[in-house]
């Protein structure tokens, strides 16, 4: 049997033995904890709609046992005499192991975070900025724990972060162009002025937008060829987006001749009134003899779209358009068209010599 009153490295070994047997401990309750948060809170989570089990999962399941255990060794060891090497040694053990831990910690909360607004949004769009918002974040976030990490550790890192900063300023100069792109690329996705099958206006460019990738945008027009847009030149310019549209405006304008009574004139805009409501989804806004046109009287109508389909649009406006013309047809209103009138004043027999002494004559 052996002598626990043995000593080794200046402590008895029932003493190392009482150490690690906290250390075990530690890390049992430690793999406890997150089996039960991993297994039974994963489903709970499944029947909640809130995203904190969720998150508290996804952040448990990253809590790897040889880096907790490296936490607990030293917590079972500070009740031993150790000399200054070996607690230095442990100390850094700890402070490496910690500070990983705490990194998957959050990095498994980033990732919870991402995958949930992925979900959200599962446009190629968000998913293409989200995987970069990501990449970016996890470099971030290692670059400061590794920084945080090396200054519990002693190590002087002025000179490091000085070094960092400097560098991130020329990367930044240098790529300034393509950073502001990115950028804008993540203001498409978060403010979503647009989203991936919307038809937008973009100056004079006219399109659907097939594509939002980190540096452009890519529109397909509606006659074939695609449209490459900056990000960033997006952002500072004027868009419509055509399909937020709850409603769509229809205005047209037709013209009578002017040989029309008045007493019909005054019935044309209760009769187009009455065609435009018996339409389905069309909502009468108004008609109104508009004015005197060079060879007709000319009506102007607007009406609403309780439907913003471009193509339904056009619909109801062919069946408003053959209901008027069968209408005036059958109520005898011509419609007009241009003319002119030519006007000739009957010439005089006489010849011109009298026409001409006589005006003198006249005179005289």
């Amino acid at each position: 049997m052996f002598d626990l009153s043995q000593k080794w490295l200046g402590n008895s070994l029932e003493a190392w033995a009482y150490a690690l047997a906290l250390a075990v401990s530690i890390n049992v309750v430690m793999g406890l904890i997150k089996w039960v948060i991993v297994t039974r809170g994963a489903k709970l989570a499944a029947r909640t709609t809130s995203n904190f089990d969720d998150a508290l999962v996804s952040i448990a399941s990253r809590t790897k046992q040889i880096l907790i255990f490296g936490v607990t060794l030293m917590i079972g060891t500070r009740y031993l005499e150790l000399s200054d090497q070996i607690d230095k040694t442990l100390m850094a053990i700890a402070t490496v192991a910690g500070f990983m831990q705490f990194g998957l910690w959050l990095s498994g909360a980033m990732s919870f975070w991402v995958e949930a607004y992925r979900k959200k949004n599962s446009e190629g769009a968000a998913a293409t900025s989200l995987s970069a918002i990501y990449f970016m974040g996890r470099m971030v976030l290692w670059a400061i724990v590794l920084m945080l990490m090396l200054g519990n550790l002693g190590v002087d890192v002025t000179a490091l972060v000085a070094g960092l900063g400097v560098g991130g300023i020329a990367i930044a100069l240098a790529a300034q162009n393509i950073l502001g792109d990115l950028f804008a690329s993540l203001s498409i996705v978060i403010d979503k002025p647009f989203v991936i099958g919307d038809t937008i206006l973009v100056d004079t460019y006219f399109g659907t937008v097939e594509h939002v990738g980190l540096k452009t945008t890519r529109l397909r027009s509606v006659t074939g060829e695609q449209i490459i847009c900056s990000n960033s030149d997006l952002l500072q310019t004027r868009i419509r987006n055509f399909r937020r549209m709850e409603e769509r405006r229809m205005l047209f304008a037709f013209g009578v001749t002017y040989q029309t009574p008045s007493a019909q004139l005054e019935k044309i805009p209760s009769m187009v009134q009455e065609m435009i409501d018996a339409v389905p989804n069309a909502r009468f806004n108004r008609a109104h003899f508009r004015g005197f046109g060079a060879s007709s009287l000319d009506f102007e109508v607007v009406y609403w779209m309780t439907e913003p389909d471009y193509a339904l649009g056009l619909d109801v406006q062919q069946s408003i358009n053959l209901a008027i013309f069968k209408r005036f047809e059958e109520e005898g209103i011509e419609f007009a068209y241009p003319t002119q009138t030519l006007f000739v004043q009957p010439q005089s027999k006489e010849p011109l010599h009298v026409k001409m002494a006589a005006a003198s004559g006249g005179a005289a």
